[in-house]
């Protein structure tokens, strides 16, 4: 099993209208390309806050073909999307696990 998660830091402004633009837009885009059987979005606890508040969006696939296509064939529009509707008011960083 394979995880490629998205720690997100959203800025106080747009918490809100990015977490159900997150949930009704962005997240089922990124699941109807078949490449992801499941997904979960996760507030993190015990953060500073103060900034507003951090996510980690996790994708979950069987191979990691599959998320190397997702790299290559669909990444660069999700990320360029989420530019144009937040800009510079969340930082991003993603990793990639294995579950073992």
């Amino acid at each position: 099993m394979i995880i490629y998660n998205v720690t997100v830091k959203v800025s106080v402004a747009i918490k809100d209208s990015w977490l159900d633009w997150m949930k009704q837009v962005h997240v089922p885009a990124i699941m109807e390309t078949g490449l992801f059987h499941d997904y979960r979005i996760c507030r993190l606890l015990e953060q500073d806050d103060t900034d507003g508040p951090t996510y980690a969006v996790q994708y979950w696939t069987d191979t990691l073909e599959n998320y190397y296509t997702y790299l290559q064939e669909h990444a660069p529009r999700f990320r360029q999307q989420t530019f144009e509707m937040f800009g510079d008011q969340l930082v991003a960083f993603r990793t990639v696990m294995q579950v073992v």
